[in-house]
């Protein structure tokens, strides 16, 4: 349950976005809606940021919750090693997103980073990830990934083992196929566990922040700045916390409207799963 100073600090971002306030000189003078008015009309900038941060969000969520759902499946099974390796994926998850950010600049550095000097042992000559506009996207996401992917893995995995023995009993029983059981059995029944990840997922992908800052500081140009980067650049570096703060309720008003759009869809699907056939029931996408 929100407290009262989370309230009251929405408040007063939403009051603030209504004024023109300037951080360094402590003034602030209302405007109405001129600060969303210059957000939609007025600010080239934004429509870019908006554009990144829509491509991160829809490469980043459905590649985090393959590759989760992909471990999860092969942890399901035990086999030697299995501890070993769930320390591994979820070694990342509890490393200081700084230093995880920090450790992989030096890794993806030009030249003389050690994943283009592993690439050159074999005869590839990597691209400069970190000042190409197309790869430090990519590398962005791919090291956002690697940072997060091991919650979705153990939420999945929980998931998964929680599926009645029976069902898959019966499958073997019927001689259904490793796939069958996969897409009529592992896929559909930890339904919920994956709408859970994908909106938290997304949440954190529209969000990401300092892994940015510590990784592209949003360059080349502004080819990896996001939104809370953005709002970050127009309050502490050019001081227009007015501005900021408009950012940030079109932020806040995005991010609730799709979950609140997704838990819609999810209770829809849940009363036609109880009162129709499931062939009738449009079954959302619970994945991506």
């Amino acid at each position: 349950m929100p407290s009262r100073t989370d309230s009251a600090s929405r408040i007063a971002v939403i009051v603030f976005s209504t004024q023109d306030r300037n951080l360094l000189f402590g003034t602030a003078t209302p405007v109405g809606l001129d600060n969303y008015r210059t957000l939609f009309t007025g600010d080239a900038l934004f429509w870019q940021v908006m554009q990144n941060t829509l491509y991160f969000s829809l490469l980043l969520v459905p590649l985090n919750i393959v590759v989760a759902l992909g471990l999860a499946l092969v942890l399901a099974r035990p086999f030697r090693g299995a501890h070993l390796f769930r320390l591994i994926y979820f070694a990342p998850v509890v490393t200081a997103a700084a230093a995880w950010a920090i450790v992989w600049r030096f890794i993806l550095q030009g030249e003389n980073g050690t994943l283009n000097q592993f690439l050159r042992l074999a005869g590839i000559d990597g691209p400069n990830w970190l000042h190409d506009p197309f790869w430090a996207m990519q590398a962005v996401i791919a090291t956002r990934v690697l940072k997060n992917v091991g919650l979705n893995i153990v939420v999945l995995l929980g998931a998964i083992l929680n599926i009645p023995a029976q069902y898959e009993e019966a499958a073997r029983v019927d001689g259904a196929s490793n796939w069958r059981d996969f897409w009529n059995i592992k896929l559909p029944l930890p339904a919920p566990a994956p709408l859970l990840l994908r909106v938290i997922t997304l949440i954190g992908s529209v969000q990401v922040f300092g892994h940015i800052l510590l990784l592209t500081s949003g360059g080349p140009g502004q080819s990896t700045t996001g939104v809370v980067y953005y709002i970050y650049y127009q309050a502490f570096q050019f001081f227009q916390t007015g501005y900021a703060s408009a950012l940030a309720v079109v932020l806040f008003v995005v991010t609730v409207s799709y979950t609140h759009l997704r838990a819609h869809e999810t209770v829809l699907d849940l009363v036609c799963r109880l009162l129709l056939e499931k062939k009738k029931c449009k079954i959302p996408n619970t994945y991506f």
